[in-house]
């Protein structure tokens, strides 16, 4: 018997490479249709559940294969309904996934990243430093955790997130697979007018995505809206500064034809002044784009605090009349660590419990 290192993990495989897999069982080839719809569709664990493969099939895909490598090492639940999981990955590592509750259908964020190379000044998830990036199938078995999940609570899944640990962008190849197994009508099947990315703003990394003409809903994380604040909470800013972003992100719209979302966290007398919701209109004014207002969810060992609620609603209201479109971000998963920017990959309190 294979050892589980040595299994495959069918989760990375595209159709074809699981219809050539099973061809070494000398099984006929809809054998494979029937694996790849327990897999994608009734979201099957285990061979085992899969009644209507015939039983000595079954034991021999589980002695070369596997559906996925992690393990759930704890869900929490939010006082709000938000659902924290805890992962760990083969090289014992962690990775946390965060499924959001809406009426609409619900969003699942995922990770795309152990730590993060960003170094965002306000952020949990780069205090490790960057460890490694994820596998395309890594990303995929968070999505299918949270669909059975959601299902056994007798919820649906609609949406899905990379805004957790990492940086999606400096991921390009896993993210591009993974995207293109959300898309596949043989394994998710899911619309990517359904999955929003989030980057801090690698400004040649939007270029090349633009140019792929995806239906994405491209998130920045913006925060600021001149170089010198900006840069100090974000370093890629001196990287890729403002004028060189926006205009990246008005490629984009100019050939997806997707409006580009700005998200604006906002810190107690940092960047939340009239002053800053001004440089904000200047800098968005007249663009298809979308304003996400994020008050700030303090993270203990850093020094920012959120911005009192009614200089949040000034501040919208000062964008609104500027012309601009602009929500403020309900705040979910906040009482365990599971909100904006609090992702750390660890147990959130005393692991024992529960």
């Amino acid at each position: 018997m294979c050892s589980a290192l040595a299994r495959i993990n069918l989760l990375a495989l595209n159709a074809d490479e699981v219809k050539g897999f099973l061809t070494r069982f000398g099984e006929p080839a809809f054998r494979a249709n029937q694996l790849l719809d327990w897999i994608w569709r009734k979201n099957a664990a285990t061979f085992a559940e899969m009644s209507n493969l015939p039983l000595a099939l079954r034991r021999q895909l589980a002695e070369v294969a596997v559906i996925g490598t992690m393990k759930l090492l704890r869900a929490q639940e939010s006082k709000d309904g938000t659902i924290k999981l805890l992962f760990a990955l083969q090289d014992g590592h962690t990775v946390e996934t965060v499924i959001l509750p809406y009426e609409i259908g619900d969003s699942v964020c995922l990770s795309t990243q152990v730590g993060c190379k960003m170094g965002c000044a306000f952020c949990a998830s780069g205090m490790p430093g960057f460890i490694r990036n994820l596998a395309q199938e890594e990303i995929m078995e968070q999505v299918l955790a949270a669909r059975r999940i959601e299902q056994a609570r007798g919820r649906r899944l609609k949406n899905m997130v990379l805004m957790g640990s990492g940086e999606p962008l400096d991921n390009w190849d896993e993210v591009l697979a993974f995207l293109e197994a959300v898309n596949d009508s043989q394994r998710l099947g899911m619309s990517l007018r359904h999955v929003t990315l989030s980057t801090a703003g690698l400004v040649p990394k939007i270029l090349e995505l633009a140019q792929k003409k995806l239906p994405l809903n491209l998130a920045i994380s913006l925060h600021a809206a001149d170089n010198d604040l900006r840069s100090r909470l974000l370093p890629v800013n001196k990287k890729y500064p403002l004028k060189e972003l926006v205009a990246a992100c008005d490629q984009y719209t100019a050939l997806t034809g997707r409006r580009v979302t700005y998200e604006y966290i906002l810190l107690d007398r940092i960047n939340d002044r009239p002053e800053d919701a001004r440089r904000l209109a200047e800098l968005l004014r007249g663009k298809l784009c979308h304003v996400n207002l994020i008050p700030l969810n303090p993270v203990a060992e850093l020094p920012y605090r959120p911005s009192p609620p009614e200089r949040v609603k000034t501040f919208a209201a000062f964008l609104g009349e500027a012309g601009l479109n602009v929500t403020v971000r309900r705040r979910l998963g906040s009482d365990i660590a599971a909100a904006c920017g609090q992702l750390r990959n660890l147990f959130c309190g005393d692991p024992n419990e529960g």
